[in-house]
């Protein structure tokens, strides 16, 4: 007795939906891996190659330091080898990197940022003690310090305000009987002060100190005291 044989009809609706998400699941694939940085935000950044250059100039170095400025495709990027890039320059002490969608990169800059000039090397200062060639709006400090005092010196310089050290002029070394680590600060609005390391943050409260004297120039003694003797 013959067997009956049935032939399998090709099911040509299942290969074809197959066929369509296979394309689709390509397509997206392709589209993923092809797809790049559109939009990288930059905060923070006040001091980073700035020296009378523009903003879009600051940012635009910003991103080559990064590896960034080519808008690199978005899938493989990775934020932490973003950061290492950031970090490997002398301006930048930390980076904070995101991102945000497909397509953005957020980046908050933690700069390094220039406390005083130092006239015995004629380089910047920055808050880690690294020294640069570039010039900045910063204090100037006239002589030579002992290293140990110098230390010190970068320790406090780190902790004074942006403000204030917009009004610090000039720094001389001082030392006397009494104090090695005392200092004359010269203010870019005629005052001089008086300082020791110990008591170094009260500069932070010259503004206050300053606008109860109604504009009287002097020198203010903060080393030992807290007295202003007028001119």
């Amino acid at each position: 007795m013959k067997k009956k044989v049935t032939k399998k009809r090709i099911n040509i609706k299942r290969i074809l939906v197959f066929f369509s998400i296979l394309l689709v699941v390509t397509f997206i694939g392709y589209y993923l891996c092809n797809l790049r940085i559109k939009n990288i935000y930059i905060s923070n950044n006040k001091y980073i190659y700035k020296n009378n250059l523009s903003e879009k100039f600051n940012e635009q170095r910003v991103l080559e330091i990064a590896k960034l400025d080519n808008y690199p495709k978005t899938l493989f990027l990775s934020t932490s080898k973003i950061k290492n890039n950031l970090i490997k320059d002398v301006y930048i002490k930390d980076a904070k990197v995101t991102k945000k969608g497909l397509t953005e990169v957020d980046i908050i800059l933690y700069e390094n940022r220039p406390i005083f000039y130092n006239s015995s090397t004629s380089k910047t200062v920055l808050e880690t003690g690294d020294e640069v060639s570039d010039t900045f709006s910063v204090p100037i400090l006239l002589n030579y310090v002992p290293n140990e005092v110098y230390s010190k010196l970068i320790e406090k310089m780190n902790k004074v305000d942006d403000d204030i050290l917009n009004h610090m002029s000039e720094i001389k070394y001082d030392p006397n009987n009494v104090d090695t680590e005392r200092f004359l600060i010269a203010m870019t609005d005629g005052n001089y002060i008086y300082i020791t390391l110990e008591r170094f943050e009260i500069i932070n409260k010259y503004l206050d100190i300053v606008a109860s004297i109604d504009g009287k120039k002097g020198v203010l003694y903060l080393d030992y005291g807290n007295h202003f003797v007028f001119e």
